[in-house]
């Protein structure tokens, strides 16, 4: 049976965001690093561990690249356009404290040697990194979609076919170990469908491959309009939605509603790397739809809707009044009464309220404004719960009587309509109590 998986991306998304949020729900970190042992790919080191993020207990996953791989994308002063010398901590933001648990062995036969030329992939070779990968099917379907989706940006973004597309950032080795990771993990948790109703995006610049560019970039701009994410902007400085995390949830999203109620099985929480306002994880949730209860689910099947109409009347007689409450049985309301009421300056009044559905609340509101001395009415919807209810007809001694009966099959009961056993009086002269039960009498030896 397949999972529900829930993104909530109240500080943005990114790759490594993901899959750090995905290995806290418990995906296999060794089925992952297996899977990243076969890439042909080179110059980089997997590091897993705890951080805090504004104090909340996260996992990190961090892509340590050599040197002359790295693209300083966790450098708050180079990502947001200022020049400068220094020396680059691979991985950590100044807000991140570290955890010695968990912090699992990296991919060894990648980490040797710091020789390796930055290098620009296009979909071509991409593909022949992800079909040579030890992974399922599903997981590779995945990554496939991901990328496509990134490559479908990327030439809109340049004006050039898709298949000349040469990725930067998008075709490097941490992205490429972000999306296969990410992959790798919805396919080892069994996720069949994922929630995302909306992406939180900052404002602002950040530098990339291609100078100093707007947030949203380009890239994250088209992905949002070609598959109909739902963005919000904040006025948070700098990029929470990353192309890479873009891409993934136009990939994996199969919604964008949550169930009305749900129930929440696991959370987990994954660190960001950069330092902004916000606190800069992802929380991930498996949910599970809840089931309403048969009494529940009978309620909304029986459950019918009424209007209540209400005026104040302190100056017509009590003729007028009768009339009036005939008049409106006859235009279809299902009931009407007066109240004795005290009004301002200790007036005694009618309260005059009128039962009826919503169709014929015109006719009702017409008919008191022209028959009465009202010149305001109040008007209420009101949702009501009824009995399963039918009409049959009775045989007695004296003639046919209609007969209401109502409530669930084993606990029914009968009402014999007033104007039917009325008129059987009227022509026989027996007492209405006799007639009555006589009906009574006649409907329990009936199948109803």
């Amino acid at each position: 049976m397949g999972k529900s998986l829930y993104l909530e991306c109240y500080s943005g998304i990114s790759g490594d965001m993901t899959v750090a949020a995905l290995l806290d729900l418990g995906a296999d970190q060794k089925v992952l690093m297996d899977v990243l042992e076969s890439l042909p790919v080179q110059g980089f080191e997997i590091k897993v561990s705890r951080v805090k993020k504004s104090g909340i207990d996260a996992c990190d996953f961090d892509v340590i690249l050599d040197k002359e791989l790295d693209g300083h994308d966790h450098d708050m002063e180079y990502l947001h356009g200022h020049e400068r010398k220094h020396s680059h901590e691979y991985g950590h933001d100044h807000e991140e404290e570290h955890s010695d648990e968990r912090v699992h062995s990296h991919v060894e036969e990648h980490s040797h040697e710091h020789h390796h030329p930055h290098q620009h992939r296009g979909m071509n070779e991409i593909r022949q990194i992800i079909n040579s990968a030890k992974m399922t099917g599903g997981a590779r379907k995945t990554a496939l979609a991901i990328f496509e989706i990134l490559a479908k940006a990327e030439a809109k973004a340049h004006n050039v076919p898709v298949e000349e597309v040469h990725f930067h950032e998008v075709g490097s080795v941490d992205s490429i170990v972000d999306i296969l990771s990410a992959a790798v993990c919805l396919d080892n948790l069994g996720i069949t469908e994922v929630i995302v109703p909306v992406l939180y995006e900052g404002t602002g610049t950040i530098r990339c491959q291609h100078g100093i560019l707007p947030v949203p970039v380009p890239a994250v701009a088209n992905i949002v309009q070609q598959t109909g994410l739902n963005v919000k902007i904040t006025q948070v400085q700098g990029e929470l939605v990353t192309p890479t995390g873009a891409a993934i949830v136009a990939a994996i999203r199969t919604t964008d509603k949550l169930p009305e109620n749900f129930m929440i099985e696991k959370t987990g929480i994954g660190a960001g790397k950069r330092t902004y306002e916000c606190p800069g994880i992802l929380r991930a949730m498996l949910i599970q739809a809840e089931e309403r209860s048969k009494s529940v689910e009978a309620s909304k099947e029986t459950a019918d809707y009424i209007y209540k109409l209400e005026t104040n009347i302190d100056d017509c007689s009590g003729e007028v009044l009768g009339f009036v409450m005939e008049k409106l049985f006859e235009a279809g309301a299902r009931d009407v009464h007066y109240t004795p009421v005290y009004m301002k300056k200790n007036r005694p009044a009618w309260l005059l309220t009128v039962i009826c559905k919503e169709e014929d609340i015109p006719g009702m509101e017409a008919l008191i404004f022209a028959e009465t001395t009202s010149i305001g009415i109040r008007r209420v919807r009101m949702e009501r719960t009824i009995l399963p209810r039918k009409k049959i007809k009775v045989m007695i001694p004296f003639g046919e009587v209609e007969v209401k009966v109502c409530g669930p099959e084993g606990a029914q009961k009968c009402y014999p309509e007033y104007e039917s056993l009325a008129e059987i009086c009227r022509k026989t002269g027996i007492s209405y109590a006799e007639a009555y039960h006589m009906t009574i009498d006649a409907s329990k030896n009936l199948e109803w």
